[in-house]
């Protein structure tokens, strides 16, 4: 959000209640993404707070870029793995009570509307954060069908039927391995709420049936889901040093959690993809289950019969992915909501290639996952 902290000599426990009311959703949100953990990712936003409450004197105007880069940090130093604090210093018992003091007012700040002001005032703890890289533009997918699009029902399942081995169908390893590239999350937006950015992510994960393995998280360059904000953060980020190229990537370990993978079994589909709650929610946990696992063919072809039994989804026909990748295409049309989940999937082997969600007037990205590759392996990265 980018709170207007104040100078160092009056930041007190009403500052630091401000500071984390306004931010804390935006921390943990940001462990979720490289985390996939509530719990972790909320132990990690307290460990962010109690270092902004220790080094008050250096969180700068702007303190979101600053929280995110000691976040950064603390997940680059293996912090999941061990759910301590940094080495450098214990969390004491004052520290946390600052922060649970903080916590207690996050009813009173409950409804307020996040947003990003402009930079101002780097400092050598926004080094972490992408500076003001030209980025570029996000232009909505082209479908075939853009109006009068038909029920998808009938074209999934006859894709079901015809669906071939993926390549790592015939493949074992310990390891399940995902390269994926997220963009929308956290998104940026300027005090009028009209301006929007955000930095897009590649993740490659590797991970054994246990939950166990490394995770390895790179920022990549701005990206704006129209010019006129892509105008406008050129002009307010032109304060930040430019930094060249990508940041350095953070590896994270993993630590063990229970996977069970999907089943074939269709009633158990459906209550994994939560079909009972409508196309909005299929979509998400179809996107979560193959950005997780390595689904095998039968298992796919139900997915997509799942989907075709589900009403609401409205088949797009071909399409290109932002990768470049030739699919097919179904979307639920949220209209009370003015959102559009859009679904992309591999036309010969029913595997997703992409998700995002749109919001229809105007057309415009909120956010996008790209599924770049997925396999077996048993060399960890």
């Amino acid at each position: 959000m980018g709170v207007r902290v104040g100078p160092p000599e009056k930041r007190g426990e009403g500052w630091f209640t401000s500071l984390y009311a306004a931010e804390y959703a935006h921390i943990v949100k940001y462990g979720l993404r490289r985390l996939a953990d509530e719990d972790a990712s909320a132990e990690l936003a307290q460990e962010v707070f109690v270092v902004a409450w220790r080094r008050r004197g250096e969180v700068p105007d702007r303190s979101l870029p600053w929280l995110y880069g000691v976040a950064r940090r603390l997940m680059a130093n293996q912090w999941r793995s061990r759910r301590s604090a940094p080495a450098m210093q214990s969390i004491t018992d004052a520290d946390l009570d600052r922060v649970a003091l903080a916590a207690g007012t996050l009813a009173v700040a409950a409804g307020a509307v996040a947003v990003l002001q402009p930079f101002e005032g780097a400092t050598p703890d926004t080094s972490d954060v992408p500076g003001a890289a030209p980025g570029s533009v996000l232009v909505p997918v082209a479908y075939q069908f853009d109006s009068d699009a038909p029920a998808a029902g009938p074209q999934l399942r006859a894709l079901a039927g015809t669906l071939v081995d993926a390549e790592y169908d015939n493949r074992g390893g310990r390891y399940m391995y995902h390269h994926t590239k997220l963009w929308g999350d956290p998104v940026m937006t300027s005090a009028d709420g009209r301006h929007h950015v955000a930095f897009a992510d590649e993740t490659k994960v590797w991970q054994a049936a246990d939950g166990t393995g490394n995770q390895v998280t790179t920022q990549l360059e701005p990206q704006y889901p129209d010019q006129e904000s892509q105008d406008y953060w050129k002009r307010n980020l032109g304060k930040l040093p430019t930094i060249a190229g990508t940041s350095a990537p953070a590896t994270v370990p993993l630590p063990p959690m229970a996977l069970t993978p999907p089943s074939a079994d269709r009633s158990q589909l459906r209550e994994v993809l939560k079909a009972a709650f409508g196309a909005g929610a299929v979509s998400k946990e179809v996107s979560t289950v193959y950005g997780r696992y390595v689904v095998p063919r039968q298992t796919r072809a139900e997915i997509l019969r799942v989907l075709a039994d589900v009403p609401s989804f409205r088949w797009r026909g071909q399409v290109t992915d932002r990768a470049g990748r030739k699919g097919v295409a179904v979307t639920f049309d949220d209209r009370p909501h003015d959102a559009q989940s859009l679904l992309i999937f591999d036309p010969k082997t029913g595997g997703l290639l992409a998700h995002e969600r749109l919001t229809l007037a105007p057309v415009r990205i909120s956010s996008y996952k790209m599924i770049l590759a997925t396999a077996w392996t048993d060399r960890l990265g």
